[in-house]
Formats: C-alpha cells, sequence, structure tokens
C-alpha cells in the first residue's frame, strides 16, 4: 500500500482510465479533447495504439498508470460486469492508497456493486458506481451518466461529468449501488421500448393494405410525435440502410440487465409484464425464424450500441 493521501478528493482533472472498448476507447478521446488529463490502460495493446495515436497518455501496465497519477487518484474502470471487474477490482486496490477513488462504469449488477462496496471502502479507498447510457456515440459525443456512492465524491467530480455528459445528462441518485439500479431499470425499460417498436416495424411491413415506405414512416414519427426518440430515429436508420434487414440476424442477445431488474421487481412485490415478455422474447429467439420483428430489435442493438447483428 502506498503512503496515504492526506489531501481530500478534488476534481483534479486527471484520470486514470482502465478499459478501451467501444466505450471506453471513445470517452478517453472525449476527455482527453475537454483538457482532461488522462492515463489509459487495456489488456490488448490495439486499443492503446489507437487512443495513442488520438493524443491520449497510455500506459503499458496498470501498475504504471496507477504510479503515473497524482494523489489522491482517480482511476475509472469501464469493463465487462461480473468477474472481469472483480478481478481487476483485486489487481489495483493493493496499488491504491487511502484516500484515493475507484469508480465503476460498467453494467454492473447492483448487488456486486453493493458486495464490492464492502470490499473497497474497507481498504480505505472511496469508491463510486457510474451507469453510462449513449452506447460509443454516447461516450464520443456525449453520454448519460447514472452515479451512485458518497454525496461529496459526487459534487467533487461535477465539472468531470460536465465534460464527459451531454448537456443536463448526469445526476446523483443516491449510495453506493444506486446508480447501476437505476442503469439497471434503464436498461429493462430499454427492452419493453424497442420490443414495441419492433412489433409495430413489423405490423407495419405486413400490411397488405398499403405499401408502406417504412424509413418515412419512422422519420414522420420522429419529428415531433408522441413516440418520437432517439430509437424511433434509429429504427429509421436501419430500415433505411438495409430495408428487408437481410443482413440481420433473427437471434436477439441480451447482456443480462433485463433479467436482473425483472429479479428486482419481484424483490419488491412489482409487476413488469411488458420487460418480462421482451426478455422471453430474445431468450425464444432464433436464426432460422427470420422473424423480421426479431431483426429490428437486433438492428436497435446494432444501431445504439455497436453490437454484433449481422448473420
Amino acid at each position: 500500500m502506498t503512503p496515504k493521501a492526506t489531501t481530500p478528493i478534488l476534481c483534479s482533472m486527471q484520470i486514470g482510465y482502465i478499459g478501451l472498448g467501444k466505450m471506453g476507447k471513445n470517452m478517453v478521446v472525449r476527455m482527453h479533447e475537454k483538457d482532461v488529463e488522462v492515463i489509459a490502460w487495456n489488456r490488448s495493446l490495439g486499443p492503446r495504439e489507437e487512443a495513442s495515436s488520438q493524443g491520449v497518455k497510455t500506459a503499458d501496465t496498470v501498475e504504471e498508470l496507477i504510479s503515473n497519477l497524482s494523489i489522491p487518484r482517480i482511476v475509472w474502470m469501464m469493463l465487462p460486469s461480473g468477474e472481469p471487474t472483480d478481478d481487476m477490482i483485486n489487481k489495483v486496490l493493493p496499488l491504491l492508497a487511502q484516500g484515493d477513488l475507484l469508480i465503476d462504469g460498467a453494467n454492473s449488477n447492483y448487488n456486486d456493486t453493493l458486495r464490492r462496496k464492502e470490499k473497497v471502502l474497507g481498504s480505505g479507498v472511496r469508491f463510486m458506481d457510474i451507469g453510462v447510457s449513449g452506447g460509443p456515440s454516447g461516450a464520443r459525443n456525449g453520454a448519460c451518466l447514472m452515479v451512485g456512492g458518497q454525496k461529496s465524491d459526487y459534487d467533487s467530480l461535477v465539472p468531470l461529468f460536465e465534460k464527459l455528459a451531454a448537456p443536463e445528462a448526469y445526476g446523483y441518485f443516491g449510495p453506493h449501488g444506486a446508480g447501476h439500479f437505476v442503469k439497471m431499470v434503464h436498461n429493462g425499460i430499454e427492452y419493453g421500448m424497442m420490443q414495441s417498436i419492433a412489433e409495430g416495424a413489423a405490423v407495419l411491413k405486413g400490411s397488405t393494405d398499403f405499401n408502406l415506405d417504412l424509413a418515412e414512416v419512422f422519420r414522420v414519427y420522429n419529428n415531433q410525435s408522441v413516440i418520437t426518440s432517439r430509437l424511433v430515429e434509429w429504427a429509421k436508420n436501419a430500415i433505411r440502410t438495409d430495408p428487408e434487414l437481410e443482413n440481420i440476424s433473427s437471434k436477439i442477445n441480451h447482456s443480462g440487465e433485463g433479467e436482473w431488474t425483472i429479479d428486482a421487481a419481484k424483490k419488491y412485490g412489482i409487476e413488469v409484464p411488458v420487460i418480462e415478455k421482451s426478455l422471453k422474447i430474445r431468450n425464444e429467439s432464433t436464426e432460422e425464424s427470420n422473424s423480421f420483428r426479431d431483426k429490428m430489435v437486433s438492428a436497435l442493438r446494432g444501431q445504439f450500441g455497436g453490437h454484433a447483428v449481422e448473420k
């Protein structure tokens, strides 16, 4: 353990960043352009080289990254949820000092966050959970941030959040776990919204009474109608690019947040039939069905998250 920090966490505008996937890489480039000093690390070399080519400082090892940060250190992890995040916490904690701040920006299950909080805080290191929405484009152009942790830490990092987020697109929701809980429910809502859009698109396409231009329908839907949204915009883009969605898989993948939302709803005695049905449809979807409805959900996932959806 390195010497204890004696000053409180302030927004030093220096961040150590671990994980340069689709979201992480875009986020560190945005921070760099917004005059945040970022030192980034990724397990594979390619993303480090890409970030470096855009002016971001990189480190060859986690140890090098942390040793080059000023005390009190701020380290942001943007890794897959579950074991990869746990493994990195185990690696990083011995390298940090009391008063440093560790941020989990993954789509972590809030129950995991509550468990991790005990370990991190027990070592004297501060901890924060931040749910990040907006996909790679949001990470690059302004994301939506949902924050949990100590309010004092949140307050000190508001200048950073203002640089990372779209206007007004960040907020503090309460103690550790609250940020990831809010993001989890966001993704559960997303399941239902995407399913509804896909079903509507399938009805429009299946109509034998009209020869509808679906891209034009969704263009109009997305101009001051009640359902105007980014998802409707992405539906229009997907259909305009590939009207029959011929190159899109009808097997819908999911990353777990919808299921976690259902589990939380059961815990609190809340019925969530729309989210439950949306998850069931994803679980039962197949490549063989060639369902336009299911392809539309896959296409939406590809549009906002860059998820692999092609056959």
